[in-house]
């Protein structure tokens, strides 16, 4: 049998920590953010390298899930909340209009494996990211 030389590595993406994220450390205060909103089960801060006139993180503050689909699978209701979060932050900071960015993987933009949404408003452009 003969092994893949990629075999032995470990992708980024699947890699564990056994340290809290960022986003962890936002919940516990121990990083300052410019929180938006929070509840018992999720947070929303601006990001601090916006890509939209409005650019909001909304974050579930459980640390169970690295990523959307992860979330999906495991807690259905609490992907729902944080989309309902996502809706009612666009309604009171942008026209209501948003866009909503899950990034999935390293090979998709994903730099911290803490589940999170992208809220984008503001006068976006759909060209800017292809069309529909």
């Amino acid at each position: 049998m003969t092994v893949p030389a990629s075999a032995g590595r470990r992708r980024m993406d699947v890699m564990t920590s056994t340290e809290p994220s960022i986003f962890s450390r936002i919940v516990a205060r121990e990083i300052p953010a410019d929180v938006v909103f929070e509840s018992d089960a999720v947070i929303a801060f601006r990001d601090i390298a916006p890509q939209a006139p409005v650019h909001l993180l909304v974050v579930p503050k459980t640390e169970q899930y690295r990523d959307v689909a992860e979330l999906a699978a495991g807690d259905p209701a609490l992907l729902a909340e944080l989309v309902a979060t996502a809706s009612r932050l666009a309604d009171e900071l942008a026209d209501g209009h948003f866009r909503l960015v899950f990034n999935t993987g390293a090979g998709a933009g994903q730099t911290v494996f803490h589940v999170h949404a992208h809220v984008l408003a503001g006068g976006l452009e759909e060209a800017s990211l292809g069309g529909a």
